[in-house]
């Protein structure tokens, strides 16, 4: 029986191979899903300040749906990574900010932005099953920073990706935070 470490790894490995294969007009076709999606289930209501990410990684492009988000009335977010351990910090971004380049080959708005607390996050994921168990890239960033925002108020947690990254189940430990909803190209569904 694989540990908890190893079954993480090896579904992390899987997945990014599965995504990197995808081709450009697949891509396109599934981030204009994934707005399509958005519009049919709102899993945000608006206005409120929310948190996306600028796309890495072959991750699936949210721009549209932060476009769409903003032209709603929401007040957008792009996290930033403080430093191994720590909880992610969130500053303020609009369409056409420009952006900085951040850790792991993250983009993020300038230090000159207002730092904010998101009401709802947009959140990467290489997997997520349908109990709302996500994996990510390993660092934890997202789980301490929900634990930290979840010990305060209600905030929201959508996990991010293409369809196919919804798998039977995601290896989880007692660190692991669970997410609201999943929003793919094909669904929006709330996790209950």
């Amino acid at each position: 029986m694989n540990s908890l470490p190893d079954a993480k790894r090896i579904l992390r490995s899987t997945v990014l191979a599965w995504r990197n294969e995808l081709g450009e007009a697949e891509r396109r076709i599934a981030a204009e899903g994934l707005l399509a999606a958005l519009r049919r289930e709102r899993p945000i209501g608006t206005p409120a300040v929310v948190s996306g990410f600028w796309p890495i990684r072959e991750e699936i492009d949210i721009r549209p749906v932060m476009i769409d988000l903003f032209n709603e009335g929401c007040q957008l977010a792009l996290p930033v990574v403080v430093g191994r351990g720590e909880p992610l910090l969130f500053r303020a971004w609009r369409p056409g900010d420009p952006l900085e380049a951040g850790v792991f080959g993250t983009l993020q708005p300038s230090a000159r932005r207002e730092v904010v607390e998101p009401e709802a996050l947009l959140v990467p994921l290489l997997a997520c099953d349908g109990e709302g168990w996500r994996l990510g890239y390993g660092g934890g960033f997202y789980d301490r920073t929900l634990a930290l925002l979840r010990a305060r108020r209600s905030v929201t947690a959508v996990g991010v990706g293409f369809d196919a990254q919804l798998v039977p189940e995601v290896p989880h430990g007692p660190g692991d935070q669970r997410l609201d909803w999943l929003l793919t190209d094909r669904r929006a569904c709330a996790f209950v």
